[in-house]
């Protein structure tokens, strides 16, 4: 939704970046940066720069601060769930394809979501070697269809390997080769419960407008990855995928027609309802 143009000045330009002063890069290949909190009960608390962001408000009220360390926290919450054999041999197969893959903590929020919305007839953007795909059947009803969509037929082929392991009909999952902007045109308007989006991050906007199409009122869009690990909010010159991401995030808060939220699990879930 829109934000009025008093907001505080961290909310302005993109207001998906907050000011920098505040918040510590970080470089991919280099050792986290530190900060010192602001003067208080807990001043010159120094901790890791990834390790996250509490709701503890600064001295000012305004400015977000590092207060411990949440990286032990993520963990454990990422590691919550269990995964079990069928989905690490899917992960197995994904890191072999030199793949990623959702994390365990993230494909426990898509099968939560997919319950959720009692989940029967679901679109999947990029299958993988089926890990996310497990998950998602896992939250849909017994009677649910996937709709999974990929460039790479071999991929597919492990999918439906990992798919059967798991214990799931042939008939549970529908598998589409090709590009997803070449396919998604072909699915059936407001035919689906949720759309999970997986694939080229460059296309993600793009996606969007599909998922919308796609979905049935009260129906949910997942894109997984929108953090693009750390990327998203780092204020150095960022590469086109990047600005995607920005714009996408972008479009979701302020669009009428969506209820947003973004989850902190893997490597961030962007999650929101069609009004």
């Amino acid at each position: 939704m829109t934000r009025a143009a008093t907001a505080h000045p961290a909310a302005s330009a993109l207001a998906l970046r907050p000011d920098p002063s505040h918040i510590p890069r970080r470089t991919p290949g280099h050792a986290p940066r530190h900060f010192l909190t602001p003067s208080n009960d807990r001043a010159h608390l120094r901790v890791p720069a990834p390790n996250g962001y509490s709701h503890a408000q600064a001295t000012t009220g305004q400015e977000r601060v590092i207060t411990g360390n949440r990286q032990t926290d993520w963990a454990f919450a990422d590691a919550y769930v269990a995964e079990d054999d069928a989905l690490r041999w899917a992960r197995d197969r994904a890191r072999e394809a030199g793949l990623r893959s959702v994390s365990p903590g993230a494909g426990a929020a898509l099968r939560l979501l997919a319950a959720t919305v009692d989940a029967k007839a679901v679109a999947e953007i990029g299958t993988g070697t089926g890990v996310s795909g497990i998950h998602l059947l896992n939250g849909m009803r017994p009677d649910g269809v996937l709709t999974t969509v990929d460039t790479e037929p071999e991929h597919q082929q492990s999918a439906r390997q990992a798919f059967r392991a798991a214990g799931f009909a042939s008939n549970r999952a529908r598998f589409i080769p090709g590009r997803a902007l070449d396919v998604l045109p072909r699915l059936a308007d407001a035919g689906y419960d949720l759309v999970f989006c997986d694939g080229d991050r460059q296309e993600f906007p793009d996606y969007l407008a599909e998922s919308l199409r796609l979905l049935r009122p009260g129906g949910l869009v997942v894109f997984e990855g929108v953090f693009a690990h750390g990327r998203t909010v780092d204020s150095a010159p960022q590469p086109a995928e990047v600005l995607r991401l920005r714009e996408l995030l972008r479009t979701v808060r302020e669009s009428p027609d969506l209820l947003p939220s973004l989850l902190p699990v893997g490597d961030g879930l962007l999650c929101a309802v069609k009004r």
